[in-house]
């Protein structure tokens, strides 16, 4: 492993890419720890302390996962990747909705640079609008509920549009340094900042426990994460491979095709998105219920206090059901939308191509809807599994709040370090014929 990592950096191409990349992740973590200007630190490390905190549930949660932590301490880099994330989950299910959208993503490159250039757009409209609503959040003493101090002192209007723009400029520059990655480096520049956030968290989360918990449930909680994490690495491999035959065709005086290759079909192909849709959708009856409790100390309506007794508790089982059940639907939903078996089928047709046993045309598209619907009940099963493991660990060791593998975290680190170990191994490949693992 040592060996194949000295090769990697005494390759002249490769070590320029894997400088570069690291570069970047440095900056991009350095800019999670810079305050936006207005912002009283001193008065967020404050509110950020245990004693202080609490616990944090439901979509801060995820938010300041995915940012690095970056959100509660209001930094530059608060809004971190998720506003480009829910940017190309937009412009994707767009495509199903409008025609021309979907025009340009059959175009090719030409139509696929400008399906990317809505998405920066995109990505600013919306990273204006998350830098309003987390300015609101502050002022409002939302986000901290447990602490009382000013985040910003000075509420002017001058000095809010000021952190405002300083939040929504970090977005596009988090986007610029994601495309300069996967452009100029190594991986998928927007995954590999994401499993950079996350990873960021582990060791902190680990010294929680540890501190907290004690040595005990540390072990337990780390033997967990292994277990989990092979687990994880075992599905995410996991393929149905439809074999696909291509006839011999005469061009001129070369014979073409006639070659065996097959489909690959993930047991998880929806990724993470399911369980990024769930939680969402589960922190919008918690949103609701509470613009409508009363402030003034009068008892909430039946339904608000149903609510908030059982869907802002990640531990009760009633929350636990309706997450579980909604990444089963939105796993079924998202497959659906990414992958067309008639479009499919009619590529194949087009080249010659067909499955061992089944007519062209409409037969095989049925049958790749068939094997589509099987494989993913277990990857929509496995997927809810893993996404509860942090709230079942909430019960039986209390340590959600701390837990780092399980959930969202381990399904985007394992799949962006299978994914980049891929590239390294194949660049390795291309110039020593041996690659990163043996």
């Amino acid at each position: 492993m040592l060996s194949a990592i000295g090769r990697a950096f005494r390759t002249p191409d490769l070590r320029r890419k894997l400088l570069f990349t690291l570069a970047i992740i440095a900056i991009f973590r350095l800019g999670a720890f810079i305050p936006s200007p207005g912002v009283d630190y001193h008065n967020v490390k404050t509110c950020l302390s245990p004693q202080v905190q609490g616990e944090q549930t439901g979509i801060y949660q995820m938010l300041n996962l995915f940012s690095g932590g970056a959100l509660l301490q209001v930094s530059v880099f608060a809004l971190g990747i998720m506003p480009y994330i829910t940017a190309s989950i937009i412009v994707q299910l767009l495509r199903v909705v409008i025609p021309r959208f979907q025009e340009l993503y059959d175009e090719g490159q030409s139509g696929q640079t400008k399906l990317t250039q809505y998405t920066r757009y995109l990505t600013i409209a919306l990273g204006l609008l998350n830098a309003t609503t987390l300015v609101s959040l502050v002022r409002s003493g939302q986000l901290f509920p447990n602490c009382q101090l000013p985040i910003i002192p000075d509420t002017s209007i001058i000095a809010t549009i000021l952190v405002v723009i300083t939040l929504t400029a970090g977005t596009g520059l988090i986007m610029w340094l994601g495309e300069l990655v996967t452009e100029k480096g190594i991986g998928n520049g927007m995954s590999l900042l994401i499993f950079t956030s996350i990873a960021a968290q582990f060791p902190s989360s680990l010294g929680a426990i540890w501190t907290s918990k004690g040595p005990g449930t540390f072990f337990i909680v780390l033997v967990i994460g292994l277990i989990t994490m092979a687990l994880v690495i075992f599905v995410e491999q996991s393929q149905r491979r439809v074999p696909v035959q291509y006839a011999k065709r005469m061009i001129g005086r070369r014979t073409v095709g006639g070659t065996s290759t097959y489909i690959p079909i993930k047991v998880n192909m929806a990724g993470v998105i399911p369980v990024i849709f769930a939680s969402s959708m589960l922190y919008l009856p918690a949103l609701v219920a509470q613009f409508n409790t009363p402030h003034d100390g009068s008892a909430p309506a039946p339904w608000v206090e149903w609510i908030n007794n059982n869907f802002t508790r990640g531990d009760h089982p009633v929350y636990m059901v309706a997450y579980f059940l909604l990444i089963i639907f939105f796993t079924y939903f998202y497959v659906a939308i990414t992958f067309n078996p008639e479009e499919v089928s009619d590529n194949m047709k087009k080249y010659g191509g067909f499955i061992p046993g089944i007519r062209a045309g409409r037969p095989t598209a049925d049958y790749l809807q068939y094997v589509l619907s099987r494989i993913t009940l277990p990857g929509s099963l496995y997927l809810g599994i893993v996404a509860l493991i942090p709230l079942i660990a909430l019960v039986l060791v209390s340590a959600n709040q701390n837990f780092p593998f399980g959930g969202t975290s381990i399904l985007i680190v394992v799949g962006v370090g299978l994914e980049t170990v891929k590239q390294i191994d194949a660049q390795l490949q291309q110039r020593h014929y041996e690659g990163l693992l043996r």
